[in-house]
C-alpha cells in the first residue's frame, strides 16, 4: 500500500498535499453539477425558441463579464485572500442555479431570464477562475503545480462526461430541467465546504509595500507579457480559440436537433442525442487531461500543436457530416484537442510567470480566452441563423486553422518554444 501511495505521489506530485486533495474532491462534485446545467440549459433554451441565435446569445451573456471584469480581477485577487474569494463566488453560482430551479419548476422561465442569470453566473466565473488558478500554487507548491493543473482539468472533464449523462437521466426521469438546476445548486456546496477545510500552506506572504495603483500594477503585467514571446504567443492563440473555436461547441443542441435528427423523433431522443454529443466531447477531454497528468510531457509546444491539429480538422469535418456516429467520433477528437490546448497553454504561462505577476498575467490570458468569446458567440450564432449551422462550423474551423498558422509563423522563430524542458 505504501509503495502504491509513493508511486501515485511520484506520478502526481500535487496529491502529496492533503489540502489540494480536499479541494479537488469538492471541485469534482461541483463540476458534475456544472456540466449537468451546461447541458440542460441550452437544450431548454433551444426547445423554447428553436433559434440558433439564442444559443449564441446565451454564450454572449455568459462570457461578456469576462470581457468586463477579468482584467481588473487579476489585480484584485493579488490584494485579497484567494481562498475566500473562491468561496464567495462559488456561493453566488449556487444562488444562480437555485434561481433557475425556481423559474423552471414554476414554468416561468423565458429566454431573457436565462440571459440575465447567465450574466450573473459569468460575472462570478470571470473573477473566480483567476482566483482559483492563482490559488493552486498555494495549495501544492511550485513543484506540484503542473500536476495540479492537469488533475484539476481531469476532474473538470470527468464532470464533462458524467454531467451530460446525469442531466439526460434526470430530465427523462423527472420531466423537468428544474431538477438538473437544483442538483447543480446543491453541488456547489461541496466545493465550498472543501475550501473551508483546505489551507493554503504554500502561500507566500507579501511584504507590506506602498500600492502603485491598479492601473500601474496592471501595466506591469502587460510589460511582462510584451517582453515574453512565449506568453504573448500563447495569449494570442487562446484568443483565437476563444473567439472562433469554443463558440462552435455552443451549437451542439442545434446539431442534435436539426442536422442529425431523423424524421419524427421525440423530445426524449433529442435530449439523449444532445447529451451523447456533449458526452463524446467529454470523453476526449478527460482522455487528454489524464494523458497530460500522467505523462507530464516536457515539450509543451509540441503537444499544444497536436491539440490544435486534432481540434481544427475534426471541427471542419463536423460541419460536413450528418451521421450521428461520425459526429460522435469527431467530437471525441474535438474534446481531446480543446483540453490539450488549454492545459498546455495554462501550464506554459503559470510555470513561467513570477508569483507576484501570476494573477495579472493569468487574467490577461483568461480575458483572451473568454473575454472575446461573447463576440465570437454572437458571430457564430448569427452565421448559423442566417446561413446554416454547418456553414458556421466550417467557417470557424477554417479561420482557426489559418490563425494558428499565422501566429506560429510570426512567433515560433523568435520564442524558442521548442525548448520547454524547464516546464517538466
Amino acid at each position: 500500500m505504501t509503495s502504491l501511495k509513493n508511486w501515485i505521489i511520484t506520478r502526481f506530485p500535487a496529491l502529496a498535499s492533503p489540502d489540494f486533495v480536499i479541494f479537488l474532491v469538492g471541485q469534482f462534485v461541483s463540476v458534475i453539477g456544472t456540466w449537468m446545467q451546461a447541458t440542460a440549459l441550452p437544450y431548454l433554451a433551444y426547445r423554447i425558441s428553436g433559434r440558433p441565435l439564442d444559443l449564441g446569445l446565451i454564450g454572449f451573456s455568459t462570457t461578456l463579464p469576462t470581457l468586463l471584469f477579468a482584467l481588473p480581477a487579476g489585480v484584485l485577487i493579488e490584494r485579497v485572500d484567494k481562498r475566500k474569494v473562491v468561496i464567495a463566488l462559488q456561493s453566488v453560482m449556487s444562488i444562480q442555479a437555485f434561481g433557475l430551479t425556481y423559474l423552471a419548476f414554476t414554468n416561468q422561465l423565458e429566454i431573457w431570464h436565462i440571459l440575465v442569470l447567465a450574466f450573473i453566473y459569468g460575472s462570478a466565473v470571470s473573477v473566480e477562475v483567476t482566483a482559483r488558478q492563482a490559488m493552486l500554487i498555494e495549495l501544492t507548491g511550485k513543484d506540484g503545480l503542473p500536476s495540479a493543473i492537469a488533475l484539476q482539468t481531469t476532474a473538470f472533464n470527468l464532470g464533462r462526461v458524467l454531467g451530460p449523462l446525469c442531466a439526460a437521466w434526470l430530465i427523462a426521469a423527472s420531466g423537468s430541467e428544474g431538477t438538473v438546476f437544483l442538483v447543480n445548486g446543491v453541488s456547489y456546496i461541496f466545493v465550498i465546504i472543501g475550501l473551508f477545510f483546505a489551507r493554503t500552506r504554500f502561500k507566500e506572504e507579501k511584504l507590506p509595500q506602498m500600492s502603485e495603483g491598479w492601473a500601474s500594477e496592471f501595466k506591469q503585467g502587460l510589460r511582462y507579457i510584451r517582453s515574453n514571446t512565449v506568453v504573448m504567443s500563447v495569449i494570442l492563440m487562446s484568443s483565437l480559440l476563444g473567439f472562433f473555436g469554443i463558440p462552435l461547441i455552443q451549437q451542439i443542441p442545434a446539431i442534435a436537433r436539426d442536422i442529425l435528427q431523423p424524421v419524427l423523433t421525440s423530445e426524449t431522443l433529442i435530449a439523449a442525442r444532445t447529451s451523447n454529443l456533449y458526452t463524446a466531447q467529454g470523453i476526449g477531454a478527460v482522455t487528454a487531461a489524464l494523458m497530460m497528468a500522467y505523462f507530464g510531457i516536457a515539450n509543451k509546444d509540441s503537444i499544444l500543436f497536436a491539440g490544435q491539429v486534432l481540434f481544427v480538422i475534426p471541427v471542419i469535418v463536423l460541419g460536413m457530416i450528418t451521421n450521428s456516429s461520425l459526429a460522435f467520433f469527431m467530437l471525441i477528437f474535438i474534446g481531446w484537442g480543446t483540453v490539450t490546448q488549454l492545459i498546455s497553454m495554462n501550464t506554459m504561462i503559470q510555470v513561467r510567470v513570477p508569483n507576484d505577476l501570476r494573477g495579472r498575467v493569468f487574467s490577461v490570458y483568461f480575458w483572451g480566452l473568454q473575454g472575446v468569446a461573447p463576440f465570437g458567440s454572437i458571430l457564430i450564432g448569427w452565421i448559423a441563423q442566417i446561413w446554416s449551422v454547418p456553414t458556421s462550423i466550417i467557417m470557424g474551423g477554417v479561420v482557426c486553422l489559418l490563425g494558428i498558422a499565422l501566429i506560429r509563423m510570426v512567433f515560433i522563430g523568435k520564442s524558442g518554444m521548442d525548448e520547454e524542458a524547464q516546464f517538466a
